[in-house]
């Protein structure tokens, strides 16, 4: 694992994704050969947090204990976490709309079939995350109005699911169903777009179902 006094580029070294880490904590580049505590000082982000995240993304075996969950900022969390969405809906998902678009140009009348699809996900994985920024997360925040239930917990995991369940169709309509000739280097970009996409919703899953819905149930005494 992770510890703290490694030092930020060599981490990258093992998991360059983590990179994406940084502007959703409003940490810059420019750090240098400083330490992970060194940057999370500085930069006045909870070093645990940090770590556990770093952790998270790049080992999928690792799961924090109960203890270090409620060691944790749980506002901090809350703050990551709607970062994460904003990079989501307004950076990742319409710079692959781009490259979806030109292949969908070019496949005639099954172009408007695979629009009509990526359009559905786009909205679905927009009102899941809308949802739970209305709906959720100010139950969790300070001065909430409403336990969190085992409700909550069942319908994100269903939605979650859901989401992960039709990336992986639109991924195979790009890559198994479009004619061979439909522009084949564009597919395969686009692939690794996917890819990369379904990585990091499967990592935002478990942060959001196995640390944040166990940090806030457990400060509010209950068991999910």
């Amino acid at each position: 694992m992770f510890i703290a006094r490694q030092k930020f580029s060599d981490v990258l070294d093992v998991n360059p994704q983590l990179i994406l880490m940084l502007p959703r904590f409003g940490m810059k580049l420019g750090f240098g050969e400083k330490r992970i505590e060194e940057i999370c000082r500085s930069e006045e982000v909870p070093v645990s947090l940090f770590l556990m995240l770093c952790n998270v993304y790049t080992f999928d075996d690792y799961m924090p204990s109960d203890e270090e969950i409620q060691a944790i900022e749980g506002e901090w969390l809350v703050r990551y976490l709607k970062a994460s969405h904003d990079y989501y809906i307004n950076h990742r998902l319409p710079h692959i709309r781009k490259h979806v678009e030109r292949i969908a140009q070019a496949a005639g009348e099954i172009g408007a079939v695979l629009m009509d699809f990526f359009g559905e996900y786009q909205k679905e994985v927009t009102n899941h995350f809308e949802q739970e920024e209305t709906s959720l997360f100010p139950c969790i925040s300070v001065g909430k109005e409403r336990s969190v239930t085992s409700k909550d917990s069942h319908e994100m995991t269903y939605m979650h699911d859901n989401i992960g369940d039709k990336l992986s169709d639109l991924t195979n309509i790009i890559i198994k169903y479009l004619p061979a000739e439909i522009m084949p280097n564009e597919r395969i970009g686009v692939w690794f777009d996917l890819a990369q996409l379904s990585k990091d919703l499967d990592k935002h899953a478990i942060i959001e179902e196995k640390i944040l819905i166990p940090y806030f149930s457990r400060k509010e005494g209950g068991e999910l």
